[in-house]
């Protein structure tokens, strides 16, 4: 078996995915190399991690700041998309929250890299263009999403044609026992207490609406070539099963471990092998038993709203989720409320008008559209 050194950038490195990935590469330095760490203005803890692994480029959104961190800085500064298309790479993390991973992730597909994709903006923005990219420059998307690497890796094997479907599990996040009528006074704090998972802001507040889970059925159609009628949403309030996967003969894979991201993210980076990881062991016994429910999209509609966007398909993905970024941290600024969230979403969605041939260009303008009418709407809000 080759034990050869896999070098990875890993963007957006201050963040949750990113620190958790270096978690990951801390843990086996004589099998992953830490050649690039780019991040946004967490410039304090960029410069930490640049002290600690020495990669042999940046990226900073505030140099200046960096350089004045570290006096003496002796590594390349470069663009995103440089550090992604890098012939020094061998797999790119793509962990940036949002839209601004699109590019690189494009870049480093077009340049024959292996992207192990957090990012899962990207995927339902453009997930047809990811695929082209990766169809013509050699590359390959592996994916970090818990519920998606569990798909990956039960679909191992097994003919695509052979599946009746995809079953994506959802905690039901940090609101889940709470009455619709409930939510109308939740504040952030309230919604950012996930039950069992440690994740960014953002996907923690997604995760209490499950517009996650919306966003993770359409990853998950591109990712696996999947019609969308064949992957469902279901309630798993322990987190311990991340997706199951239904073939034609009755028989289903499910996967199932403890839920720390590093499992993934460390299987994306190391594919074929497993390298070893100290997780807390699963003790059947103790847990006794796991709990399913269906999905009651009256009290979850963020989800009802994301899965509309992607059967509508062409540019209404990259809307709703630019829409939803902006939503989310108007929330977390107390300018909205948590249910003032769907209200907004549900009048982007019905206001877009979506580019039939979605083009690069058509995305990001798409995004851009999304974004600005979110800000209308919370200005006229307010």
């Amino acid at each position: 078996m080759d034990h050869s050194l896999t070098r990875i950038a890993v963007l957006g490195s201050t963040g949750s995915v990113g620190r958790q990935t270096l978690d990951v590469a801390r843990s086996h330095p004589d099998r992953i190399a830490v050649i690039g760490l780019a991040a946004g203005r967490n410039v304090s803890l960029l410069a930490e991690q640049i002290a600690e692994f020495k990669p042999s480029m940046v990226f900073c959104q505030q140099p200046d700041a960096l350089r004045a961190a570290m006096p003496d800085l002796d590594v390349d500064i470069v663009s995103l998309l440089e550090m992604a298309t890098s012939g020094e790479v061998d797999v790119v993390m793509s962990a940036i929250v949002g839209g601004s991973g699109l590019e690189p992730a494009l870049g480093a597909l077009n340049a024959g890299r292996t992207v192990a994709l957090a990012n899962k903006e990207a995927m339902v923005m453009a997930g047809g263009l990811l695929a082209e990219a990766a169809a013509r420059g050699g590359g390959e998307i592996r994916p970090v999403d818990s519920e998606h690497s569990a798909i990956w890796q039960c679909l191992a094997g097994e003919d695509r044609g052979s599946v009746r479907r995809l079953i994506v599990t959802a905690s039901g996040g940090a609101l889940r026992d709470r009455t619709r009528a409930e939510l109308a006074d939740v504040g952030p704090a309230e919604a950012l207490a996930h039950p069992t998972w440690q994740m960014g802001n953002r996907i923690t507040i997604d995760s209490a609406s499950l517009f996650n889970k919306g966003l993770e059925v359409i990853e998950a159609h591109w990712l696996f070539d999947i019609p969308y009628q064949q992957i469902e949403v279901l309630m798993h309030r322990e987190s311990i099963i991340h997706s199951m996967v239904e073939f034609i003969d009755g028989s289903f894979k499910a996967h199932l471990s403890f839920p720390d991201m590093r499992q993934p993210i460390q299987f994306a980076i190391s594919y074929p092998e497993r390298l070893s990881l100290e997780l807390p062991a699963l003790d059947f016994a103790k847990l006794g038993s796991l709990n399913f429910g269906e999905i009651d999209m009256e009290r979850y509609p963020c989800l009802a709203i994301a899965l509309a966007a992607g059967s509508r398909g062409d540019t209404f993905p990259a809307a709703i989720a630019a829409a939803d970024e902006i939503a989310v941290a108007a929330f977390l600024e107390g300018r909205l409320g948590f249910l003032d969230i769907p209200d907004l979403l549900a009048d982007i969605l019905d206001k877009h008008v979506a580019s039939s041939e979605p083009s690069l260009e058509a995305i990001l303008a798409a995004d851009a559209w999304g974004r600005e009418n979110a800000e209308d709407w919370i200005r006229a809000k307010n």
